[in-house]
């Protein structure tokens, strides 16, 4: 096969950080808060505005608070996790490295007993039937490192006595949330709207708050951590108010994303995009026997990190990345390195369909490049 020669305009395919939107440019940011305080009246309506647009675009229901936070969506899960965890059993799914994440720092850090572990291999996901709905329940959305995603919240109870705890970062903004259903969403803006690193978002639910505001946990909590005083909610965090100092550049470029969004179709147009990606994978997939899903199952699979298996060995598929990258036709497509060996392509809506139509004749270049290989 010869070597195309038309290459995407953007190689950038990345999983996190994630290629920023169509039309990007870093010189169009409103500069005017830098070298500010984020306290200043400036800084605080920018910070304000920026939780404002989210509830909005995000459709969240009245009374669900949102706010910004340090050290990006792992900031934001622990906060909830070591904020609000402790009164009820917990029961932590995983079908990867994340959801594995979680059940490490519940059980060993948090050092809590009663905790249940519904697990899966990388793939496919545990059986959410099994779920107790009197327990607190922690879980991700989408399996970043699996490309494995929840397919609805049908398997969530309306009557739940504890809470959900939804790691979301690679599907708010791309799929379809049923905000009813979840009590506690964190997200970093660095994935679907490709934004910058650093900053997490942590929604709450009136049902959160009430927990918050009625329970202290047993442990010391980190200053940074910290969401009430007094047994009250710190309502300043879900204002503007940050906990630590913010990226005010950061803000303002989350900004930019969210204002993108908008002039897309909000949240519908989002969705859409990051559907007509996976469709242009999926045609590909389907007529070449070498690649495959790692999700096989249609239902669960994910539109955004989308993960693809070979029938090459783990070196060969190195090979391939590594001979991706020389040629300037995508970047860091590498699977997880917890996940099985493969190829992990982001798309999200900030991805074009047509950069991932040029970049399908270099795969199946690269594919033939390393199998002749000796």
């Amino acid at each position: 096969m010869m070597k195309p020669s038309v290459r995407p305009q953007n190689p950038n395919f990345s999983s996190g950080p994630c290629s920023k939107r169509p039309g990007y440019a870093l010189s169009e940011l409103d500069t005017r808060s830098l070298g500010r305080s984020h306290r200043s009246t400036l800084g605080a309506s920018i910070l304000a505005e920026a939780i404002d647009k989210t509830h909005a675009l995000l459709g969240l229901p009245e009374g669900y608070r949102v706010g910004i936070v340090p050290a990006s969506d792992t900031g934001a899960m622990e906060m909830a996790m070591w904020s609000l965890l402790g009164p009820r059993p917990v029961d932590v799914l995983a079908w990867e490295s994340f959801g594995a994440g979680w059940i490490n720092d519940i059980q060993q850090q948090l050092k809590l007993s009663n905790v249940r572990a519904i697990t899966a291999e990388y793939g496919a996901l545990p059986d959410l039937t099994t779920v107790n709905f009197d327990h607190d329940v922690v879980f991700t959305w989408n399996g970043t490192t699996s490309g494995v995603k929840v397919p609805d919240g049908d398997w969530i109870a309306d009557d739940r006595a504890g809470l959900t705890i939804c790691d979301a970062t690679s599907a708010v903004f791309a799929m379809d949330m049923p905000w009813d259903k979840l009590d506690v969403v964190t997200y970093s803006w660095q994935k679907v709207l490709g934004g910058e690193g650093a900053h997490g978002v942590l929604i709450l639910s009136p049902r959160a708050v009430e927990r918050l505001e009625s329970y202290t946990p047993a442990w010391p909590m980190p200053k940074i951590f910290r969401l009430t005083e007094g047994g009250k909610l710190l309502e300043g965090v879900f204002r503007g108010s940050t906990i630590n100092t913010p990226s005010m550049l950061c803000v303002v470029d989350y900004l930019d994303a969210l204002n993108w969004a908008q002039s897309i179709g909000g949240l519908r147009g989002l969705i859409d995009r990051s559907m007509a990606n996976l469709a242009v994978l999926e045609e590909f997939v389907a007529i070449r026997p070498w690649i495959n899903f790692l999700a096989t199952d249609p239902r669960v699979r994910s539109n955004t990190s989308v993960c693809l298996i070979l029938d090459s060995a783990a070196e060969q598929i190195k090979s391939m990345v590594k001979l991706l990258e020389q040629e300037n036709v995508a970047y860091d497509i590498q699977m997880y390195r917890d996940a099985p060996p493969g190829l992990r392509i982001w798309c999200g809506a900030t991805v074009e369909a047509q950069d991932l139509r040029i970049l399908l004749p270099w795969l199946d270049w690269a594919y033939q490049e390393v199998q002749a290989r000796p």
